[in-house]
């Protein structure tokens, strides 16, 4: 057969999901329908089929579609040969991933030059044209958007993020993620910091914002909960100190009769995590031995079950008259 040769007619692969012809398809599966390689080459022809990436293929004439790109980009990564995996074998990340996700902070999939992949790490992939393939130590389990297999949004900042040197980009997409009620704050800095990138000025100074932020809405939360659950009034944000004595602590609401604090924990994974950890641990227990209540509240408790957070504050507070009366210790604004 040469270039001249016409080409047979023969229907196009069907989707075993849809039925329908498919407008997608990878080299093993023309193979496995019978169309050896040298008839794909000929139908890779101007106004014919066209190979979008090394052994993945356009079946229709005209520009590829933005959903083109991203299920090319997956058959890409999901070629034959790759090492049978548990858990997902390719998902989209990044950018493309976050548009997904309706991020207003991240382009159109139209304006994207390139698609992230993330995979496995054993896969022996490479980059390729506008694919580029992210390792993952440890696949997290994907969204699925539009019938595409998508990131959670973490994993997505993060991996878009690393491409990224603008400082105003990286600030609005990190902002997005926490002010948009996709995630919080910790599991955006935990991403980043396996990704190494908490070591770039422009990433570190976005992730400071993002954690004022972060603890921004968490107190906002807090208030809505005392308010909405008609919790008695604490004092608010306060620092406690033995008289004449040593600084305690501060905590985020106090209730002085009850000896019952709340701490929001909006400690975010960074490489000093432990050193935190064992001093908000002393802290906790030096409060407990003087007699003191502390309940420990995460942003997500507060964001996911706020009633059964309520609850938990409640119980300790109605508690109180059963337990030994707590030290005396001095409220101070902080």
């Amino acid at each position: 057969m040469n270039h001249n040769t016409p080409i047979t007619p023969r229907p196009l692969p069907l989707s075993p999901h849809t039925g329908q012809a498919q407008r997608l398809a990878s080299a093993d599966q023309l193979r496995a329908q019978g169309i050896p390689a040298g008839e794909v080459a000929a139908h890779c022809r101007p106004g014919a089929w066209q190979q979008l990436l090394p052994g993945v293929f356009l079946l229709q004439p005209g520009q590829p579609t933005s959903e083109d790109r991203l299920h090319a980009a997956l058959l890409y990564a999901r070629r034959t040969g790759a090492v049978p995996q548990q858990g997902p074998d390719a998902m989209i990340t990044g950018l493309a991933a976050l548009a997904l996700h309706r991020f207003s902070a991240a382009p159109p999939l139209t304006a994207l030059e390139r698609i992230d992949v993330l995979v496995p790490r054993t896969r022996r992939l490479r980059s390729t044209g506008w694919v580029r393939v992210v390792r993952a130590l440890e696949s997290p389990e994907p969204v699925e958007l539009t019938g595409v297999p998508v990131a959670p949004v973490a994993r997505a900042v993060a991996d878009a993020v690393s491409g990224l040197s603008d400082a105003e980009a990286v600030r609005r997409l990190l902002t997005e993620a926490v002010r948009g009620g996709h995630c919080e704050p910790g599991s955006v800095v935990r991403e980043l910091n396996q990704a190494r990138l908490l070591t770039r000025p422009h990433v570190v100074d976005a992730v400071d914002a993002l954690l004022a932020e972060g603890r921004s809405l968490s107190e906002e939360r807090l208030y809505e909960m005392v308010r909405e659950f008609a919790l008695p009034d604490p004092v608010w944000n306060v620092d406690l100190r033995l008289p004449g004595g040593p600084h305690l602590g501060g905590v985020d609401a106090y209730w002085p009769d009850q000896a019952v604090a709340v701490e929001l924990d909006t400690r975010a994974p960074r490489q000093d995590e432990d050193a935190l950890w064992s001093e908000y641990t002393r802290k906790r227990e030096h409060l407990e031995r003087l007699g003191i209540t502390v309940v420990h509240l995460t942003p997500r408790k507060l964001r996911e079950a706020m009633e059964q957070q309520a609850t938990v504050v409640r119980t300790a507070l109605m508690a109180a008259p059963d337990r030994q009366p707590a030290a005396y210790v001095v409220v101070l604004p902080r």
